[in-house]
């Protein structure tokens, strides 16, 4: 069955997507709140296990958010009978992609993301100026750039609901 990987920005609807997903039933895994990313050093490779909030000045310059490599391929392993949906973003995503069958991502306009990140309750990251200005500048090239790998685009501005009936009909080749 297909393994699907749920991305897009910060603020975008992933985390509040795959938590409907698992309430219809469906295999939905968290990739920030399950253990499947994490912050690493870039320079040593090593994990954070506690990383600071808030951000010092220039941390996210020598910190990464990314995807736990064993862990996908392990859920990759596993989605044999049902699909499997992994939703996050991370910046190593190159070295995962090829693991799914399916990439979708949501995207949203800067408007959205701003207001989404400032009064999400669920999640502090975006509240901070440094992390809310890497957000601001992922957002603008992220629609471009998952169109030309080939990644379904849903609107995540559309109501919850219409987001997660769409992202189950592309994980399902349904569209």
């Amino acid at each position: 069955m297909p393994v699907v990987w749920l991305t897009g920005n910060s603020g975008a609807g992933k985390s509040a997507v795959c938590e409907l997903l698992k309430s219809r039933g469906e295999l939905a895994v968290d990739a920030d709140w399950e253990g499947y990313s994490h912050f690493v050093d870039r320079t040593s490779g090593e994990v954070v296990t506690d990383p600071p909030y808030p951000v010092p000045a220039g941390w996210l310059d020598h910190f990464g958010w990314r995807s736990d490599r064993a862990k996908v391929e392990a859920l990759a392993a596993t989605a044999r009978d049902e699909v499997a949906f992994l939703c996050g973003s991370a910046e190593n995503e190159e070295e995962v992609r090829h693991l799914f069958d399916v990439v979708i991502c949501l995207v949203i306009d800067e408007d959205t993301l701003r207001e989404r990140l400032a009064s999400r309750t669920g999640n502090a990251f975006g509240k901070h100026p440094e992390e809310l200005a890497a957000a601001v500048g992922a957002n603008a090239g992220a629609e471009p750039a998952y169109r030309r790998l080939g990644a379904k685009i849903i609107d995540g501005r559309a109501p919850l609901p219409e987001v997660a009936d769409a992202v189950l009909a592309a994980g399902r080749y349904e569209d």
